[in-house]
């Protein structure tokens, strides 16, 4: 298998990074691995932070630290106080790369605390809980990921267009898809997209990642709907997308490929071909040739097609364990996702295991009763959750964001009747002006709990 610094090499003479300085990035990551194996000359690997702000200094340290096999921490530059003291709790790093002037710097480590595998690669997963933890992957398991899409989409080389964050798992595996195959890898950031500064490339070669939120942000804009029109395939991942997103997208001839992945398999293991979704076809899609997906019971008994269990993913992209500790079960991964199979082998998610909310007995998941909410067309944002209640065990809550001030919950409850049956309906309903989402769109629930139990509390008194 080719490491790190052969694809490096590989690509010297070849003018892949647009808007960026392809040979830039080799010098600056050619001159950081001679630093590095210095350093390791003297004994164990340092542990790196890598925390580059600036894009071409990030990949490029990158690289620099898997092909000279040191440990390195993908984060977010943009952590709060709080998150970053966790992080260095955790991880004791020798080196810090970025959080500075872009230089980097020299930390004082803690080597009593070795990684379990010395040229692992640890991604963030998490964050939208408050607790950070670090997938462990190595380039092999990457490498699995990008041989499985190819595969899947038939494809040689893969043209990136990255408006991702870099160090989480959806904005390096483009770059990975990129720098492996000898495709082209173009970034930038999404505000520059929505304020209509485009590079001058042809979509019809690029696929492009995006998370939900930024699909209904894109498809407001006429125009930027046109160019997103013109991309081979726009990968949408991330977040749950709700129907009325998906139509937008299909009348608008959008080439869509819903995705289902995490960061703990190194972005999609299940995708939904673009001809497919354009036919009509709703769900995840097929299984990546590197991954296979059973759904079981309980019992951990394996169900037949149509029938909705826990998800168990068997893959060779699957991440080691959680830094520090290595997995010890390494064939199968149980999420906490429930879905399905349907006859074609097609996955379809239902909701998470720890969404579910039981009221009156009956268990509900979010996801039905926001898609059903979205679909109204009376909110730009939606999520359901269950707060205790003494009668009913939980009582379903929506907290919104409706799109015209003269909106109200009696409007869309009256909208509901016919859709949900009553019990699906939910009791609160919490306006509010913006949700908490990180910035893959992923809810954070411990705040909207919050959110809830203080209106509730305020209502009442």
């Amino acid at each position: 298998m080719e490491r790190p610094l052969d694809h490096l090499n590989n690509l010297a003479q070849n003018d892949w990074l647009i808007g960026y300085s392809s040979h830039q990035f080799n010098q600056i990551a050619q001159q950081l691995y001679l630093e590095l194996t210095q350093l390791s000359a003297c004994g164990t690997p340092p542990k790196i932070i890598l925390a580059e702000r600036e894009p071409l200094r990030f990949l490029a340290s990158f690289i620099a630290a898997c092909a000279a096999n040191c440990p390195v921490f993908l984060c977010n530059p943009d952590w709060g106080t709080q998150e970053w003291q966790q992080v260095f709790d955790l991880v004791q790093p020798d080196i810090i790369l970025g959080m500075g002037n872009g230089a980097w710097d020299m930390g004082h480590g803690n080597n009593n605390i070795q990684c379990p595998i010395p040229n692992s690669i640890m991604i963030p997963t998490g964050g939208s809980s408050g607790e950070i933890k670090f997938a462990i992957h190595t380039w092999e398991t990457l490498i699995a990921s990008v041989k499985g899409f190819t595969e899947y989409f038939q494809l040689k080389r893969v043209n990136s267009f990255c408006v991702l964050p870099l160090y989480h798992v959806s904005g390096l595996m483009q770059f990975m898809r990129s720098f492996t195959t000898a495709g082209k890898l173009t970034i930038l950031p999404f505000k520059t997209i929505e304020e209509g500064h485009i590079l001058n490339i042809k979509q019809s070669e690029f696929f492009i990642s995006l998370v939900p939120t930024q699909l209904q942000r894109l498809l407001q804009n006429p125009e930027l709907t046109e160019w997103l029109s013109q991309f081979n395939t726009v990968l949408l991942g991330g977040a749950p997308a709700w129907n009325e997103l998906l139509k937008k997208a299909r009348f608008h001839r959008i080439r869509l490929a819903p995705t289902y992945g995490m960061t703990e398999t190194a972005s999609q293991i299940a995708t939904l071909k673009p001809d497919d979704f354009l036919g009509g076809k709703i769900s995840s899609g097929q299984i990546l040739p590197h991954a296979k997906v059973t759904i079981r019971n309980q019992q951990g008994e394996i169900l037949n097609s149509n029938q909705i269990g826990n998800i168990t993913i068997h893959a060779q992209s699957l991440a080691l364990g959680y830094y520090p500790k290595i997995r010890e079960n390494q064939t199968d991964f149980q999420v906490d996702d429930l879905g399905f199979l349907d006859e074609q082998g097609h996955l379809n998610i239902v909701g998470r295991n720890s969404d579910k909310i039981i009221t009156g007995g009956e268990n509900i998941y979010p996801a039905e009763i926001e898609s059903a909410i979205q679909a109204t067309q009376m909110v730009s944002d939606i999520c359901v959750i269950g707060i205790p209640d003494k009668h009913w065990g939980q009582a379903l809550t929506a907290i919104y964001i409706p799109k015209k001030s003269d909106i109200s919950a009696l409007k869309i409850q009256t909208l509901l009747k016919d859709k949900l049956s009553k019990f699906k309906i939910p009791k609160y309903w919490i306006p509010q002006q913006n949700l908490p989402r990180n910035s893959q769109g992923k809810i954070n629930r411990q705040q909207l709990e919050q959110i809830a139990t203080d209106f509730l509390q305020n209502s009442i008194t």
